[in-house]
């Protein structure tokens, strides 16, 4: 008996927490750029940046909403009138007003206990509703909470009109274990939908993530290539690609699409994409080992979980330190060279060594000098074995 997967709604927030990485700064331009290519890989939401940080950055996101894009666009709030006011201002029609969970965060913070932060997201939320706005209730540090003052919180925001919790693991202090059993308990705390915020300090968000949706989160909050504050977020692209492959759950997502959109944020935030990153580096279907290509060659389901076509990609076979007499025989064959075994393993010995000296893998042009190579060698080693017999 097969289910139908649950609806996961993917939040992006890399113009406003992805931003916030050490040294990114995105133009106006960038901004409405990435937004555009988020919509088009089919993000369900938006959050375009933080109105109270200027006019600059009201601006910015007032292009963004003009765009009239097919998703929804939002603004990140303090838990200030007078950042609902820039949100206003931004012209968005849903904010995210964060508050503090934790007991630490909200003495520190705002200077009070769980009951007045409780008031205080009351009336917040209230004034922000009373202007038009739909309100989602972040809560900030909510790994460090008792699900119980959480609960509290959520339902103080709830009773003003908020229609959403995001609960965010502030620091990355989280394992998908913590995650699961957090997200099971404040969901016995408040019937707001819940969506999740991952940090990447110890390299669990997108894991915590997925946690949180096996809890009943139905909201990820996610950035392109994982970037944000410090170690960043959980990368938009892993949580897309994992749903419906390796985790339980569906998107929106037009996985073809999230190359381009990790090539575009990339560039605007002069990061580089790593070879090796999940779901967009450039080797993640390249294969080398000898072994392994043997089998795809037969079949490339023996060394291959994604399909390559559901990303926009192709599989891609490169010559160096451990590639096989197989590989390199199909290979110059291809390439209209027709090797006998004993040239095959002088071809597939001067390969090894020039990947060693190189420190890469050996380009086709090379490849075919080798092949040259060895074919001349072979042809002196028979004619000495000729000599040497008569």
């Amino acid at each position: 008996m097969s289910f139908e997967q649950p609806r996961i709604f993917i939040n992006d927030t890399t113009l406003r927490d992805g931003e916030q990485a050490p040294g990114v700064a995105f133009t106006a331009g960038e901004k409405l750029a990435i937004a555009r290519s988020l919509a088009t890989a089919g993000v369900d939401e938006i959050e375009a940046g933080t109105p109270a940080m200027g006019r600059e950055e009201i601006d910015a996101i007032a292009n963004i909403v003009a765009a009239d894009l097919p998703c929804r666009v939002m603004a990140w709030c303090r838990l200030s009138e007078r950042d609902v006011d820039a949100a206003l201002a931004a012209g968005v029609a849903h904010v995210n007003i964060s508050s503090p969970m934790s007991r630490l965060q909200i003495a520190v913070k705002l200077g009070t206990d769980v009951e007045g932060a409780a008031a205080r997201v009351a009336s917040v939320i209230s004034y922000a509703r009373s202007r038009g706005l739909s309100v989602a209730l972040g809560g900030e540090d909510s790994s460090r909470a008792d699900p119980r003052d959480i609960g509290r919180l959520a339902r103080a925001g709830a009773a003003a009109g908020a229609t959403r919790f995001r609960f965010a693991d502030t620091l990355g202090l989280l394992d998908p274990f913590a995650t699961y059993e957090s997200i099971k308990r404040v969901r016995a705390e408040t019937d707001l939908p819940i969506e999740f915020h991952g940090h990447d300090d110890v390299g669990l968000a997108t894991a915590n993530t997925l946690a949180a949706i096996r809890a009943g989160a139905a909201h990820a909050s996610v950035t392109v290539l994982g970037l944000g504050e410090r170690a960043g977020n959980a990368a938009l692209e892993e949580v897309a690609a994992a749903l419906g492959h390796v985790a339980h759950g569906r998107t929106g997502i037009d996985l073809g699409r999230l190359l381009s959109l990790a090539k575009l944020v990339a560039s605007a935030a002069r990061r580089k994409i790593g070879r090796a990153k999940a779901i967009v580096g450039a080797d993640i279907f390249t294969h080398e080992s000898g072994i392994h290509v043997a089998a795809l060659m037969k079949d490339v389901r023996t060394y291959q979980g994604l399909d390559p076509l559901s990303l926009g990609r192709r599989n891609k076979i490169v010559f160096a330190k451990h590639s096989g007499l197989t590989a390199i025989q199909k290979k110059c064959a291809k390439l209209g060279l027709d090797l006998d075994r004993e040239t095959a393993v002088r071809v597939l010995d001067h390969v090894k060594s020039r990947a060693l000296s190189e420190k890469r893998p050996v380009r086709t042009g090379e490849l075919v000098r080798l092949a040259d190579r060895a074919l001349a060698e072979s042809a002196v080693a028979r004619r000495i074995a000729v000599g040497g017999a008569s």
